[in-house]
């Protein structure tokens, strides 16, 4: 990331956090923080993946319920 002519540091700051969030890196980097367990990686994927059923049915306006 470059500086544009005459940016402040504050807005080049804020452009480079809004840049690293939407890659994933930090979430990337908060995961491999810790271990998480297998059963731990499959369970936040399939939450993932019924949230992502769950959003979509919702913009279609049909009711999905999802499990707990």
């Amino acid at each position: 990331m470059r500086l544009r002519s005459g940016e402040h540091i504050e807005g080049a700051l804020k452009r480079f956090k809004k840049l690293i969030e939407r890659s994933g890196i930090r979430t990337e980097m908060k995961r491999s923080a810790y271990y998480e367990k297998p059963s731990e990686r499959r369970r936040r994927a399939e939450r993932k993946r019924l949230k992502k059923i769950h959003m979509a049915s919702a913009a279609a306006g049909t009711a999905v319920r999802l499990p707990k």
